[in-house]
Formats: structure tokens, sequence, C-alpha cells
């Protein structure tokens, strides 16, 4: 049986939301990650920064594009060494400025994905998948890859049954 891994970074507290800013527990990817672990089994694996992102929405997201703008790769809280254990890797998170926060390319970059085959997942509020699925491609080579999801942020808790019908066919 095919080994999962589930990469994910996820926001809590304030989140653009249909619109509005909304305080939310648990974040949007986060759920959506959990989904997936739920439907196919797995391991799951949180991108966390040592320097946090701002509670503040708008200046999070200035930090997410300054970010973005330098090509950074923010220090992470640990680090995967090695995935060759498994086969799937899922790579989620939010659609920050058209792709994945700068802190998943600093995880990702320090892997060797030969042979596995990479699924994008990225939660939005309207840009569905984004650059997120060519930004992957650069980074994980030796690996295929497979069709992404995209997730509405707002609808993330209820998205279970697509997101379950999506991992069961993607492995």
């Amino acid at each position: 049986m095919a080994k999962n891994l589930i990469i994910y970074y996820s926001r809590k507290g304030e989140n653009y939301w249909n619109g509005s800013i909304k305080n939310i527990a648990k974040g949007n990817t986060e759920i959506v990650a959990e989904f997936i672990q739920k439907a196919v089994g797995g391991d799951l694996f949180e991108v966390d920064t040592v320097k946090p992102y701002a509670d503040d929405y708008y200046v999070c997201i200035e930090e997410a594009k300054k970010e973005l703008r330098e090509n950074a790769r923010p220090e992470l809280k640990e680090y995967l060494e090695d995935i060759s254990e498994y086969d799937n890797v899922f790579v989620c998170g939010p659609c920050w400025w058209g792709t994945f926060p700068m802190a998943i390319f600093t995880q990702l970059e320090k892997l060797d994905f030969t042979g596995k085959k990479v699924f994008a997942v990225m939660t939005h509020e309207g840009s569905g998948l984004g650059n997120c699925e060519r930004d992957l491609k650069k980074l994980c080579t030796g690996a295929t890859f497979g069709e992404g999801l995209a997730v509405h942020g707002a609808d993330a808790s209820k998205s279970e049954s697509t997101v379950a019908a999506w991992a069961k066919k993607s492995v």
C-alpha cells in the first residue's frame, strides 16, 4: 500500500473570508490536510516558521508579498530531512500572491522528490490553484505530478466529501 505524506502550512487567526476578515480557530488548509489524512491515511507535517507572521491579516499579506518579491526562504522551527519512505506527497497551503507561502518552499528545497508523486492543494478566496503547480514542478525535480485541488477557504470545513473523493482518486 502506498504511503502518503501531507505537508502543509496553514494560518489561523485573521483570514480573508468571503470579502471580509474573520478570526478562525483552525486554519483552512489544516482542515483540508486533515481531510486528506482521514481519506487516504498518511503522516501530517506542519510547516511552521521561526518568526511568526503578523496576527493582523493585512500586515501578514504585506510580509508575504515582500517574501515573494525577495524569493525569501523563512527559517522553520522543524524540517523534514528525508521522505524516502513515502510514495505520495500532498503539498498544501493557502494562496498568497498566486502561490504557496515561501515557508513551504523552504521545506521543499531540502527534499529529494525522485520517484514521488506530488499533488498541489491550495485553499483560496478566488484564485484557485494560482501558480502553485508550476512552482512545484520547478522545486520537486524527479517527481511526477497528479491533478491538483483548489478549495475555497471559506468552504474548507464543508469540503470533506470533495477532498476525500479527490484524494482517493489521486492515490
